[in-house]
């Protein structure tokens, strides 16, 4: 259960950082409106923060679920895989020069996260 409280504690940490992030740029004003440059930074930081809220929460509960029910050794690997792949995809977001062309971090970030996504609803019905 060690594993499943970190990841999702990770996770947490991933949210919530980016979304100081994101309120650190509108209170220097840095930011007004919701930009649609997909070359701002300030549209960078949102979108990291969106698509995180928007998978995160899912993948924390789909961790803790599966960490309950004594895990074996893959689904503990694919726990550490689905967090590093949150990871990757906002590293993606923000250090892409413009959201419009592929950056290798996002790839890998959002096909981890659709494979880990899975994998770990997968484990939490076969631990039934």
């Amino acid at each position: 259960m060690t594993t499943a409280i970190v990841c999702a504690a990770l996770l947490g940490l991933l949210l919530f950082g980016l979304g100081l992030y994101v309120s650190a740029a509108r209170g220097a004003d840095k930011a007004g409106a919701y930009p649609s440059d997909p070359a701002d930074p300030f549209f960078k930081r949102i979108r990291a923060h969106g698509n995180t809220a928007e998978y995160a929460p899912m993948m924390a509960v789909l961790i803790l679920i599966c960490g309950a029910r004594n895990p074996s050794t893959w689904v503990l690997i694919v726990m550490w895989l689905a967090v590093a792949s949150r990871y990757s995809l906002a590293a993606g977001i923000l250090m892409s020069s413009t959201l419009d062309t592929p950056q290798p971090l996002r790839f890998i970030g959002a096909t981890g996260t659709y494979l880990t996504g899975i994998a770990l609803s997968i484990a939490a019905l076969l631990s039934i």
